[in-house]
C-alpha cells in the first residue's frame, strides 16, 4: 500500500467531477493501474441530514474510510474520488479518511458554461435546476478563497477523456 495515492477532483456543481473521474478511471485501466472511482455524492446521499450537517459531511467521511479501505485492501493502487471540499479542514478530513496522500485538483469552468451545462442537467427539474444555478455560482466563490487545490484544469471546453489526460500530467500519474 505504499505506493496507493489518491485524487480529489474538485470544482463547483456542473463542472464535470464525476465525468472527468469516470474518464480518468478508463485511463488507469487502459494503463493497468489497479483503480477504484468514488462519487462522493453518493456516500453522502441519506435524509435527513443532521442539525448543523446539511451537506452529511460526518457519515461521509465515515463511508469514505470504509469505501477507500476496502478499495486499498482489494488492490487499488490509485483512488480517484469527485466530490468537493470547501475548506483546508475538510481537505484534510478526506486525508484522514483516507490513509494515503491525496491530491486535490480543481476543475475550472467559466460560469456561463456551467449554466449551461447545469439546464441541459437538470431538464426535467426545474426546483433542482434553481438550487443548481444559485449553488454554482456560491461554490465557485468558496472554492476560489479556500485555496485547497494543488492543481487547476481547464474543463470547459474539452471532452471529458482529454480533461482527464490533462488531470494525469499535472498530477504526475
Amino acid at each position: 500500500m505504499a505506493d496507493a495515492r489518491a485524487l480529489l477532483i474538485t470544482g463547483t456543481v456542473g463542472a464535470g467531477k464525476t465525468t472527468v473521474a469516470e474518464a480518468l478511471g478508463d485511463l488507469l485501466i487502459q494503463d493497468g493501474i489497479p483503480s477504484a472511482i468514488i462519487d462522493v455524492d453518493w456516500l453522502r446521499r441519506s435524509w435527513p441530514a443532521p442539525p448543523g450537517d446539511p451537506f452529511n459531511g460526518k457519515i461521509t467521511l465515515r463511508n469514505l474510510h470504509a469505501v477507500a479501505a476496502t478499495y486499498l485492501e482489494a488492490g487499488a493502487r490509485r483512488l480517484v474520488l469527485a466530490g468537493v471540499a470547501e475548506s483546508a479542514a475538510e481537505r484534510d478530513a478526506y486525508q484522514v479518511a483516507l490513509g494515503v496522500p491525496l491530491t486535490v485538483c480543481r476543475l475550472r469552468v467559466d460560469l456561463p458554461t456551467v449554466r449551461q451545462r447545469l439546464t441541459r442537467r437538470q431538464a426535467n427539474d426545474a426546483a433542482g435546476l434553481g438550487w443548481f444555478l444559485k449553488r454554482s455560482g456560491e461554490l465557485d466563490q468558496i472554492l476560489d478563497q479556500a485555496r485547497i487545490e494543488d492543481v487547476t484544469v481547464d474543463a470547459g471546453t474539452g471532452p471529458p477523456r482529454q480533461v482527464a489526460e490533462l488531470v494525469m500530467t499535472a498530477i504526475d500519474w
